[in-house]
């Protein structure tokens, strides 16, 4: 089986109000791509891909006058894709859904959000104290991570959290000070999340249960200058130290091992006031240790970085016009 996570930016944009695909020469919310441009690259990195399974990080909005699922779909058929059934949990208002594209010949998929006292269903809020002052903060989830049961024809049953953590830009801000400062709370804000989440996956790990997290974490060994103040990163956290109850995802575990040279990457960003691009490694799929034992396989699909998605110059422009993440594939026998 084959599983990817792919955060596709401004997905939703692609969609008009009936959750049908825009094939115009209109602009997408991509510098200088039009909406027909993305959505055919879209299309030849998802046949790329052929997953069996992918997570869809900012998928296609959920509102009152739009639908993730339907959207999706219709992505699906146009581009004939075996992943033609979509399921998204609990949806959120910032426009990036979280959503599983799925093919029902290889596995069925349902929302199954769970709830412990140590742990709150994502969609509720989570008690914490944050700044060490003996007073508890409430958080709550942005975007609410995605909770799957997945069984595959096989029999096998796996359990799927997807994830999308963010630390917001600090909007307001009026000097340095105030950047710092709101910066700093954002982070904060989001290690919570972390913590929150990985209650989550202590919990399904000593139920014996086998789990894949996946997503965009939006974090990493030494990607801000705060790491230090706080010690780890979102990442760390998730993935648990190593031993009991640590989940595996090879890229990671490398830019914690290799803090200088070279790292995998699964995004690139241009920085216009310095002219430059900026890579980093954001996007994961972590696996319990019982799954780890098969032997699954991972692939980033980066159109500098692999060798296949370089020798494919319709892949390579089509990674680059899509999205400023790149997939992230994992292989697994199930």
């Amino acid at each position: 089986m084959r599983i990817a996570t792919y955060n596709v930016e401004w997905f939703s944009n692609l969609f008009d109000d009936q959750n049908q695909l825009i094939l115009d020469d209109s602009w997408s919310s991509r510098h200088d791509v039009t909406k027909r441009q993305q959505a055919e690259a879209l299309g030849i990195v998802f046949t790329a891909m052929d997953a069996d399974a992918i997570l869809v990080v900012e998928a296609p909005d959920q509102n009152s006058k739009r639908a993730t699922v339907p959207a999706l779909e219709h992505f699906a058929e146009a581009f004939n894709l075996r992943t033609r059934e979509a399921v998204i949990g609990f949806s959120n208002d910032t426009q990036q859904e979280l959503a599983l594209l799925s093919d029902p010949d290889v596995l069925t998929a349902r929302h199954d959000p769970i709830s412990t006292p140590d742990a709150p269903r994502f969609d509720q809020k989570f008690d914490i104290d944050l700044d060490v002052d003996e007073r508890a903060d409430t958080v709550v989830f942005s975007k609410p991570p995605l909770e799957l049961a997945i069984t595959a024809k096989s029999g096998a049953e796996v359990r799927l959290i997807g994830a999308h953590l963010k630390s917001k830009a600090p909007h307001g801000a009026r000097n340095r000070d105030e950047v710092m400062r709101i910066s700093i709370a954002n982070r904060r804000k989001q290690l919570a999340q972390a913590v929150w989440l990985r209650r989550r996956i202590v919990q399904h790990l000593q139920d014996g249960e086998s789990l894949i997290v996946a997503g965009d974490l939006n974090d990493g060994p030494g990607l801000d200058e705060y790491e230090d103040l706080f010690g780890r990163s979102s990442v760390e956290i998730v993935m648990g130290e190593e031993g009991q109850d640590c989940l595996h995802d090879p890229h990671a575990r490398a830019a914690l091992n290799r803090r200088l040279g070279a790292q995998p990457t699964t995004s690139r960003f241009y920085i216009e006031k310095e002219n430059r691009y900026l890579q980093a490694l954001l996007d994961y799929i972590m696996v319990s240790a019982d799954l780890r034992t098969k032997r699954p396989k991972w692939h980033i699909w980066h159109p500098f970085d692999d060798r296949d998605c370089w020798r494919v110059p319709e892949l390579r422009d089509a990674l680059l016009t899509a999205s400023d993440h790149f997939p992230v594939t994992m292989d697994i026998d199930l």
